[in-house]
């Protein structure tokens, strides 16, 4: 029986590298820098029901909303070995008000910046359900010699250079995208590396399942309600009705779109008119990843990647996912905006 050779994440980036007699490394580095971090992050995870790490750490981040304590552990975590790297200049984090400029020598050199929503969905954590780690990555714009800027941090999500997640479920995996290209990896426990097992992702052009917090209904316009409607109506030709599944962690829904297709929306509402996902932290990596795998990425009738952001903490709506899935929901919501 002939076994399959395991190639680490490692050995995947130095070998796209080699394939680039420009590339300098420095992207690939800052991804392994991101993976050993993720990797730290799971193993509390994994033992958080036998530490004291469940539950509110007592104090809200910029959102206003209540930190977990392994919010803050896996903040503490990428900060602390993002500063240690001498790829980043600097990072921007969900749980943080500011920027973080690194001011060393090295950093000061650094060519890119980070962006990371620490720990999504981790409403979840108490529960035992998925969460995850979102990260995006910029070549910075201001000068090298001298600590990035706010600039470097406000770029539109068409300037990435790479972006992923990291899923903490009932496995761990990474999934970065460039522009070359969206792979996976899985954590091997008995080696401690990630490793290779979703080469070249392609999200489906259809899928089956629409993924949105219904019970915000009350809240939607008449746009949206038709349009869930319309994926609860019985149809042969396209397979609806749909399947409706929530997880409550956007990189868990992503994750079920990005391998089986579908369609993940989080819109504007009554309560929320500019939309409730953060476009540096959520949104603009996601929309970078489905749509380097072929699939699409919306926030009303323009493409999220467009989005040229004013502030660190923006929000914007969503509509992400199978691309022919995604054009019909625009359509219901072009079709409110004719009207209006």
């Amino acid at each position: 029986m002939q076994h399959r050779k395991l190639i680490t994440m490692d050995e995947f980036t130095i070998r796209e590298t080699r394939k680039f007699p420009q590339a300098t490394g420095e992207l690939s580095s800052l991804l392994r820098d991101i993976g050993l971090a993720g990797k730290i992050i799971n193993k509390q995870v994994r033992r958080a029901g036998l530490v004291d790490i469940l539950g509110e750490h007592g104090a809200t981040n910029i959102q206003g909303e209540v930190q977990m304590k392994l919010d803050v552990f896996a903040n503490e975590t990428l900060i602390n070995i993002l500063k240690s790297s001498p790829d980043c200049a600097g990072i921007a984090s969900e749980e943080n008000d500011e920027l973080v400029a690194f001011e060393d020598t090295f950093s000061a050199n650094s060519k890119y910046i980070v962006l990371f929503d620490p720990l999504d969905g981790s409403s979840n954590i108490d529960v035992n359900a998925p969460i995850g780690t979102i990260f995006s990555i910029y070549r910075r714009v201001s000068e090298l010699g001298k600590p990035c800027t706010i600039e470097d941090f406000l770029q539109p999500g068409n300037k990435l250079m790479a972006a992923g997640y990291i899923l903490y479920g009932s496995s761990t995996m990474i999934v970065y995208a460039t522009r070359i290209g969206v792979n996976g990896f899985t954590l091997e426990p008995s080696i401690g590396e990630f490793c290779l097992s979703h080469p070249n992702l392609k999200c489906p052009d259809n899928g089956k399942i629409y993924s949105i917090n219904q019970g915000n209904w009350v809240k939607y316009d008449s746009s949206m309600i038709n349009y869930l409607n319309y994926c609860m109506e019985n149809n042969k030709e396209d397979s609806r009705p749909y399947s409706h599944r929530y997880i409550g962690s956007m990189v868990a829904d992503m994750h079920r779109t990005l391998i089986k297709g579908g369609i993940f929306i989080y819109p504007a509402d009554k309560s929320s008119v500019k939309g409730k996902l953060r476009l540096q932290y959520e949104c603009n990596p996601m929309a970078f990843i489905i749509e380097a795998a072929g699939g699409k990425a919306i926030y009303g009738t323009g493409n999220i990647l467009d989005i040229v952001p004013t502030e660190l903490h923006e929000r914007t709506p969503i509509f992400i996912g199978s691309k022919n899935m995604v054009s019909k929901a625009i359509e219901f919501v072009s079709a409110k905006e004719h009207v209006s």
